[in-house]
């Protein structure tokens, strides 16, 4: 294969990878619905363990298992992002139908590239904990 058409394949995998994360994000925000009705803690340190042990018993290379990792930390840190947006969300939604008057969600008052991070380091990569 020449180097343009393995461009052109990567595109085409990118594409995939887009769509499947989006797909899980989707997931997440229902999960975070659920846990906001049920009073579910967002983080879950034992969940996150388990998918890493997911994602590293379907590792077949060829990045090692660290980099992988790596990847997965980020990928979960913006999903733990979106389920504490779909958590405030749903607050200032309850918030506002306790007081009889429409709220804007705790999202909808940021710029779009903000929405996903809102105030949210999340965990610190050196410990795993939130602040």
């Amino acid at each position: 294969m020449t180097i343009e058409e393995l461009r052109i394949q990567i595109d085409e995998l990118d594409r995939k990878i887009v769509a499947l994360i989006s797909e899980r994000a989707r997931a997440v925000q229902i999960i975070g619905r659920m846990k906001a009705s049920t009073s579910l803690p967002v983080y879950e340190p034992d969940r996150e363990r388990i998918v890493y042990a997911n994602v590293r018993g379907a590792n077949d290379g060829p990045l090692a298992d660290i980099e992988l990792m790596h990847i997965y930390e980020r990928i979960i840190d913006v999903m733990r992002a979106l389920q504490r947006n779909e958590l405030a969300s749903q607050r200032s939604a309850q918030t506002a139908a306790h007081k009889g008057a429409p709220g804007p969600t705790a999202s909808s008052a940021l710029p779009q590239q903000q929405r996903s991070v809102a105030g949210d380091p999340g965990p610190t990569p050196e410990t795993g904990n939130e602040e």
